[in-house]
């Protein structure tokens, strides 16, 4: 890691025609998390993340039920216009495609029609003119793949999208949105307690897009083999475990969340921890 004009510079990976830290910061804790954080704590922790050196803010709007669609997405406009001179810098991805119910549960939604009035509610937001990248959350069974992926190709050609992603997704559906239109990423759980989707990954290798991985810390147990690997290098268990999901491709950027300064701080050291090969032989077959 190194300083560069008071904000920190992380190794990088592309997302697209964009160029992003290694690692990211993924808003579901600071609208999910119990307890959730008050506006002005979870903004002190994003400037924490961008002093850093990450340039990457995932979201989505259907975070969170308790304050409302949205609101991640708030704190994260928020917090990158009150940043600072390298805040278009900064890539926030959000996604849309899902709300809550008023019984408690979340609905997915894929017509194209919800997919334009959740991009035009997400620019409103987010105070912005255009979505860096606007992902589609997940697939709906009762919605043809097809055209909701075209929704999102229809607003990147309206100019509301700069760049397209899918989340939740399988290697038949990528090859199906590629066949629609250029993609730039795709986002699925990757992590220590989860089985990754090798398929996915080289895919996402193969065709040159960013493999972003959400819940990469989750699954980590006491006394595991990460914190075996942790106690060689005299680091935590949780840049293990980024590290090595880093290790696995140069098309995979972890997203870790965050809702306090020394954690998203610790997370982001991951990038520039390398693994020998003897600690990846401990690591190897983790899931």
């Amino acid at each position: 890691m190194v300083v560069s004009g008071g904000a920190a510079v992380l190794p990088s990976r592309p997302i697209g025609d964009r160029t992003v830290s290694a690692i990211g910061l993924g808003g579901a804790p600071i609208a999910l998390a119990a307890p959730i954080p008050d506006e002005r704590s979870a903004v002190r922790m994003v400037h924490a993340a961008l002093d850093a050196g990450v340039t990457l803010l995932d979201t989505a709007d259907v975070y969170s039920p308790e304050l409302g669609q949205g609101y991640s997405e708030m704190v994260f406009g928020r917090a990158v216009r009150t940043w600072g001179p390298g805040r278009d810098d900064v890539l926030i991805a959000t996604k849309g495609g899902k709300y809550w119910r008023p019984d408690g549960e979340v609905q997915v939604d894929g017509r194209p029609e919800y997919l334009a009035q959740a991009c035009e509610a997400s620019l409103r937001v987010l105070g912005t003119d255009v979505i860096g990248l606007y992902q589609f959350h997940e697939p709906d069974p009762a919605v043809p793949f097809e055209e909701s992926i075209g929704a999102l190709a229809d607003l990147r050609a309206a100019g509301k999208i700069r760049q397209i992603g899918i989340s939740n997704t399988s290697a038949s559906l990528i090859r199906r949105a590629l066949a629609v239109t250029p993609l730039a990423s795709v986002q699925n759980r990757l992590g220590p307690g989860h089985p990754y989707g090798h398929a996915e990954i080289a895919l996402c290798e193969q065709e040159g897009l960013a493999f972003l991985a959400y819940s990469p810390l989750k699954g980590l147990a006491t006394g595991d083999r990460f914190a075996e690997v942790a106690r060689r290098h005299g680091t935590s268990p949780q840049q293990v475990a980024l590290a090595w999901e880093l290790s696995l491709s140069p098309a995979v950027i972890p997203i870790p969340g965050a809702t306090r300064p020394p954690t998203i701080l610790d997370s982001v050291q991951a990038a520039a921890l390398t693994l020998s090969p003897s600690d990846l032989a401990t690591l190897e077959g983790i899931q």
